[in-house]
Formats: structure tokens, sequence, C-alpha cells
């Protein structure tokens, strides 16, 4: 099923889901369908990471953080995402999206989707992005402060601190590559 129609989908349901905080859970309900599958008939990784657009979209609107955005005339940007998969979706399958911001450093926002069919996980998809405006980058802390959330961050799991610095090293050596 294309995003579009899945956005449109999550969009009609929101006025009558309640809002959340900042760190908590929000949760997307959809279902596997034909052209959510690959080859091997279940669905392919790529999907994933377009549905994960969907759950985030619902986070950020439940959130408030839209607010927060329209008021610096600030649009979100993914930086980098990755995903582990643990389980297979196949045809017509029910499942469900959990994201939940993780927390922040001094640059990046850290959202996690959690894929989960029948109480289990079967998949996951991290993002870290920012929001950037006409005038620039919006500081994390800013931005969270205006969300009503304490500026100092959840502390963030080692792994998700050691992928970061690895995204940090794979910017470097591109930048610097680009100037030989």
């Amino acid at each position: 099923m294309n995003l579009w129609f899945r956005l449109l989908l999550m969009l009609l349901r929101r006025p009558w889901r309640k809002p959340v905080g900042g760190l908590d859970t929000t949760v997307v309900k959809m279902r596997v369908w034909p052209l959510d599958l690959d080859f091997n008939r279940h669905v392919t990784n790529g999907r994933y990471f377009t549905m994960a657009d969907v759950g985030r979209m619902d986070y950020v609107l439940h959130s408030g953080a839209y607010k927060v955005a329209l008021r610096h005339k600030a649009f979100p940007i993914v930086g980098d995402v990755w995903g582990k998969f643990r389980r297979e979706l196949r045809l017509f399958e029910a499942f469900e999206i959990h994201s939940r911001m993780l927390g922040w450093d001094d640059k990046w926002v850290f959202v996690e989707h959690r894929f989960i069919r029948k109480e289990r996980v079967i998949g996951v998809v991290m993002m870290r992005g920012l929001f950037r405006s006409a005038k620039g980058l919006i500081d994390p802390q800013e931005f969270i402060a205006e969300m009503n959330l304490d500026p100092q961050s959840p502390p963030l799991p080692e792994w998700l601190s050691a992928w970061s610095e690895s995204c940090d090293g794979m910017s470097a050596q591109l930048r610097d590559e680009e100037l030989c």
C-alpha cells in the first residue's frame, strides 16, 4: 500500500486520538498489503523504513512537536536510519508501529520505531534527525524545552551512542573524500 494512502489514513484517525507527552509512545496499526512484499513474499526491508515514516509523523503530530516546528518555520530532516529485522511480516498480517523518542544530544534527536505483531517485536527502525529552519538548525535542547520536557536527555543506550558516533565517522569520511 502506498505511503500517501497510509499517511492519509493516519491523518483521518488523528482527531479522535489524545495528545501524548514527548517521551510517550504512539501506536499506529497497520496491515501488510501486496505492494509491501518482495519476491520472498514478506515485507521488503525498504518498506519498514517507509512505514516508520508514518509512525514518526504520527508521533510528531501527537506529541506536539509539529507545533514547535511551525513556530520556528522548521521542517524535519532525517540524518541516518538503520533497521534490525527479527521476524518476517507476511501478506495481510496485522501489526503495530510503536514510536518513541529515546533522547537527544547536542545535534540529533533519536526516535525508535518498534514493529510489533502479537506482542512480539518483529523489527526495529532507529532514526536520528533534526529540525531545520531558514535560520539554520534548531538546537535540540531548545526544541525539547518548547515541548515542555526537561532539557536533559534521558540516558542514551551505549549501542545508540556508538551508532551515532559511527554515523558521524562516516559523514566525516565522505566529506574528506569530496575534498580530494
